[in-house]
């Protein structure tokens, strides 16, 4: 039998003994009977202390000493613990056919001592049966229900490490989106400002001036997720989320053009959000495997789709390693969490990053 907790094992253990007790003084019998009960009181009690112990075995050790004390027309009450007996093996038993062979042993004791009385005695034995059947059951019902029980704590455990697993992969992802193109954007100007730094100091300083509020702005943006990950509940007031309106400084601030057909206010604040940082991770690619080509973006938007189209047009330069493609599976991530799709491979001349979003969202 399964090890349960030893307040419960005392529990049912007293309920044994309280249950022979009380036999005795209602019913003393004689000596003989009296001794046939506390050997079952016994053997019940050492059942309750020994959960290793096969519970037919215990059915056994119990049944016979209730059956000869009630068989001899005395103490029919003893047949209680038979029914304890069934109780605890139907409860806490693992094993079905132990449950079977011990309950068929509890039900057969009232019959047995029913044989066993002497001439002129008898007791209700239909109702012992019934009696030791309901406590198999009820046995039988608490167990399955603890084991739903467990096997919902344990349903609960794996749906909450899914959803740390996922926060993670969300975190993951708006780190690299903000840190991938804020560093993007400060190389792109720094890049220029290298480029132009001796005969053109004004747009180098210009250039710097950029790439130093690009960086800044990375950094605002980078606190304010960290602030929401240290807040110790949801009091505080969250900081905004950029937007796909803001696709168009993002835009700027990376130096490339873009064109927008159709009101970018139609898409909901989520479609927005995926089609921004879609962009973002974009740029930063284009800025990070095709620095000398021309990027462009176009967002087209109608009353039920948004188009998220990023070209660049120019040589692209392989990747250098194997490593995991973390940007290209984060644009995919968030497209399908809206329920759109998203595309990213080389064209004619160049490479496209192509995303088709609902403007409703995920539906």
């Amino acid at each position: 039998m399964r090890v349960e907790p030893v307040g419960l094992r005392m529990g049912l253990g007293a309920s044994a003994v309280l249950v022979g007790v009380v036999t005795a003084f209602v019913d003393p019998g004689r000596p003989a009977e009296l001794a046939w009960l506390a050997v079952a009181v016994a053997a019940a009690v050492a059942g309750m202390w020994t959960p290793w112990l096969p519970s037919p075995v215990l059915a056994v050790a119990v049944a016979a000493p209730a059956v000869l004390a009630a068989g001899a027309g005395q103490l029919e009450q003893v047949l209680f613990l038979c029914a304890l007996t069934g109780l605890v093996a139907a409860w806490f038993e693992t094993s079905q056919v132990r449950v079977v062979l011990t309950g068929a042993v509890c039900a057969i004791a009232p019959a047995v001592a029913f044989v066993l009385l002497p001439p002129r005695e008898s007791f209700g034995v239909f109702s012992w049966v019934l009696g030791i059947g309901f406590a198999l059951v009820t046995g039988r019902l608490v167990h399955r229900q603890a084991e739903l029980t467990e096997r919902l704590q344990a349903a609960q455990r794996e749906l909450a490490a899914v959803a740390v697993a996922e926060e993670r992969r969300r975190i993951a992802r708006d780190v690299h989106d903000l840190v991938g193109h804020g560093l993007a954007a400060v190389l792109l100007h720094l890049t220029g400002a290298r480029h132009v730094l001796r005969r053109d100091p004004d747009a180098a300083d210009e250039a710097l001036a950029e790439a130093e509020s690009a960086g800044r702005r990375s950094m605002a943006e980078l606190r304010s997720v960290m602030a929401l990950l240290r807040a110790a509940d949801d009091s505080g007031t969250d900081a905004p989320v950029p937007g796909l309106a803001d696709v168009v400084r993002l835009a700027a601030d990376a130096g490339v053009g873009i064109a927008v057909d159709g009101d970018l206010d139609t898409p909901e604040p989520a479609v927005g959000l995926a089609a921004y940082r879609i962009v973002a991770e974009a740029l930063a690619n284009a800025r990070r495997h095709a620095p000398q080509a021309a990027t462009h973006v176009h967002l087209a938007v109608t009353a039920d789709t948004l188009v998220v189209d990023v070209t660049s047009t120019g040589a692209v330069e392989p990747a250098r390693d194997e490593r995991p493609r973390y940007g290209l599976l984060g644009m995919r991530e968030r497209a399908e969490n809206v329920g759109g799709t998203v595309s990213a491979g080389p064209v004619s001349g160049g490479w496209r990053v192509l995303a088709e979003l609902p403007c409703g969202g995920a539906r």
